[in-house]
């Protein structure tokens, strides 16, 4: 067993921290259930009841571990910082020597123009650091259409001619994708991860400054018994009215829970899946990520690997930090609540599953928590819905029940569920509830309010209140359209639904989501909303009021997900200054350098029409530059007879009527064959006119056209 504790830390004084945070969360969770089960049993308690009270101290607990979190996140911050971080280690003028460091970002059918953008931002930044010898830089690409995976070769070698990054940043893109994201970092450690102590995992959508990067390589030399150092990633770039909410949310609260985290957990941390550095020793001998028992979704391969090699590691006796106030770690969110809950659907896949872990041998109480809070976020959904569907058929038979019915005047049904008005606990209980979800917002604003620069940077006074009053409202309307969404997930994980490996929207479109998308995704929350809101008005007008914050998320559900998908409103959002955030007040150079750049890329025109379907597959059969290239990146095979007469005969096929008529498949089992590539490249440019299809032709025309312009102006 290593030595995890930092020196700073003995056992007895983590133990006390986490005594007073677990115990706070038990204390908190322990009043409002009395409060609760006073209410409850005044005339007794049925069978509904001890369910909803069941109910009550799981999903409350839940909320009172996050309100927990921010309360000694508030603590750490009033007195200036916890001495207790990783960073910490570090002196500010202390020089540590690097060592080896790979940087590598797995994509698949990624915005070609964006990775390669991003990737070259990152290297010049580590470029003027004068750290860039210790650092190696891998695109590791999964992606399954042709014409991505051209583009992404060709643009790799232009950035490497562009910014002399031949034998500092390699392409590999893998033949067969197996275990997603976390089999394609794997296969990186099995072939190249003996020659580096360290690696960052980034995604496609990652930006991380030189001296971010050159921070952890130190901090991973100087603490020699840490396996892994987590980042927390600024959302940012975001453009449409969606991404810009969230951006702020993440900027202005999570400094108060990081501090929270962190004070609790110490080496215990968690591993988020990017944006972080990696010992690559330890993890390589004790990270490898077990097949749960049964098949997918709930078991099989594990899906969401991230949280389960931090337990690994832990286990092996390697410490992970959480270093939230390292500055210079980015990623960028989803545009549009739609694509945030394409994102979830697989996420939640891959959390549940972490439900087969919450037991397993070795891992430490933290890690088990981590786990237990992943499963919650959730099946905490579900269980919301089921506690409100519940509290209509309590509310139901309280109205219904002749012997209760006959006690109660019609005006005094506000009482029956929760005695709002004339029971005092129950005011109690629901303000201490609001307490506790409204607290660390209303925190972290006087906390900014009482920081002349911090204000500065979020738009001044008036815009900080203003943006913090609007999340609040929009955030009270998605939550009931995120509760339905996930408690959908839940069940067809329940059900043996699994989930596909879809490319993430990244970008915002200008016209957001449109009404077919959004009613057909989210007709039924609407249909669900209006339903409930009669029937709970019917049964009683006092609970239609009581509901109504809910019901208002799920009716309005439609034209909420179109609003604030509009980069237009975005845009006009940012005018008025709101939602604004340091990030987009005081821009890094980094994120001035990477806007700039993409959107010189977005500026070229697209390519011919009729080619732009296979424009890649085209380009690696006739240029003999990107042919040449293409070839020189296959591994070589040595194919069965049976299998060179059919690739002899897709080539001719492909010679002859073009690709229209091809799989993808078919084309990607073409690019794979060197022998083939190499064929066509000398069939197509010395057959007769009339031999070849006329989309050849085409080809041959336009790509005469097209030799003058750079290659990377053609790539979006």
């Amino acid at each position: 067993m290593r030595v995890f504790l930092n020196d700073q830390m003995n056992v007895r004084r983590l133990n006390r921290r986490r005594f007073l945070f677990f115990s706070a969360i038990f204390g908190l969770t322990s009043l409002a259930t009395w409060f609760m089960a006073d209410l409850l049993w005044r005339d007794g308690i049925s069978g509904l009841e001890f369910i909803l009270l069941g109910l009550f101290v799981i999903l409350f607990a839940h909320i009172a571990a996050g309100f927990c979190t921010a309360l000694v996140g508030f603590y750490v911050l009033n007195r200036g910082g916890d001495s207790c971080r990783i960073t910490g280690t570090i002196g500010p003028d202390e020089e540590v020597p690097l060592a080896s460091t790979a940087i590598v970002m797995p994509v698949f059918n990624e915005d070609v123009s964006r990775v390669f953008e991003g990737l070259r931002v990152i290297y010049r930044s580590v470029q003027e650091t004068g750290k860039l010898e210790h650092f190696d830089f891998f695109i590791l690409s999964d992606s399954n259409r042709p014409n991505q995976w051209i583009q992404e070769e060709v643009a790799w070698v232009e950035l490497c001619k562009q910014v002399g990054g031949f034998g500092k940043i390699f392409y590999r893109k893998r033949r067969h994708q197996i275990n997603k994201k976390a089999g394609n970092v794997a296969d990186f450690l099995r072939r190249w991860g003996k020659n580096y102590r360290y690696m960052v995992v980034l995604d496609a959508d990652s930006i991380m400054t030189g001296r971010a990067l050159v921070q952890l390589s130190a901090l991973m030399e100087k603490n020699p018994q840490v396996g892994i150092i987590q980042t927390a990633p600024r959302i940012v770039n975001g453009e449409t009215l969606y991404a810009r909410l969230q951006s702020f949310a993440n900027r202005l609260y999570s400094p108060l829970f990081l501090a929270g985290l962190n004070y609790w957990q110490q080496h215990d941390g968690n591993y988020w899946g990017h944006n972080a550095i990696i010992r690559i020793q330890p993890f390589i001998e004790h990270c490898a990520l077990p097949d749960l028992p049964g098949s997918e979704p709930f078991g099989g391969r594990i899906l969401s690997h991230d949280f389960v090699e931090a337990a690994l590691m832990r286990r092996a006796g390697w410490a992970v930090w959480l270093a939230g106030d390292i500055e210079g770690s980015f990623e960028e969110g989803p545009p549009t609540l739609i694509e945030s809950a394409k994102r979830d659907r697989r996420w939640c896949q891959g959390n549940m599953q972490h439900a087969w872990l919450l037991t397993a041998r070795g891992f430490w109480p933290a890690n088990r928590f981590h786990l237990l809070m992943g499963v919650m976020a959730y099946a905490s959904s579900p269980l919301w819905l089921l506690f409100l569907a519940l509290s209509t058929i309590h509310v139901f038979g309280l109205v219904a029940h002749p012997a209760i019915a006959g006690m109660l005047r019609p005006e005094d049904v506000t009482s029956v569920f929760g005695y709002m008005i004339e029971v005092p606990e129950a005011l109690t209980l629901f303000t201490f509830t609001m307490l506790l979800l409204f607290l660390p917002k209303i925190v972290s604003v006087i906390l900014t309010l009482g920081n002349p620069e911090a204000l500065g940077r979020f738009g001044g006074r008036a815009g900080l209140v203003l943006s913090a009053i609007t999340e609040t409202v929009l955030s009270a309307l998605l939550a009931p359209m995120n509760m339905l969404f996930n408690a959908k997930f839940v069940l067809f994980t329940f059900l043996g639904q699994g989930v596909g490996w879809v490319t993430q929207q990244r970008g915002g479109d200008e016209d957001g989501t449109d009404w077919r998308e959004a009613i057909i995704t989210q007709g039924g929350q609407t249909l669900f909303g209006v339903i409930w809101g009669v029937c709970s008005f019917i049964i009683s007008p006092a609970f239609f009021w009581w509901l109504s914050p809910v019901l208002a998320g799920l009716v309005l559900s439609i034209p909420v997900s179109i609003f604030l998908s509009k980069t237009s409103f975005g845009r006009r959002a940012r005018e008025m200054g709101i939602f604004l955030t340091p990030e987009e007040t005081h821009p890094p150079y980094e994120l001035k350098r990477l806007q700039q750049n993409v959107s010189a890329c977005y500026r070229h025109l697209p390519p011919f029409e009729p080619l732009r379907a296979d424009y890649g597959l085209m380009q690696a059969v006739l240029d003999p530059y990107i042919n040449a290239m293409h070839v020189s990146l296959l591994r070589q095979r040595r194919p069965s007879e049976e299998a060179r007469e059919w690739f002899a005969h897709l080539r001719l096929r492909l010679l002859r009527d073009g690709p229209a008529k091809f799989t993808s498949k078919e084309k990607m089992a073409l690019l794979l064959d060197a022998e083939s590539m190499i064929w066509l490249h000398r069939e197509l440019w010395s057959s007769p006119a009339g031999v070849i299809a006329d989309w050849w032709r085409l080809a041959m025309r336009q790509y005469n056209v097209l030799t003058a312009a750079p290659t990377t102006a053609l790539y979006r």
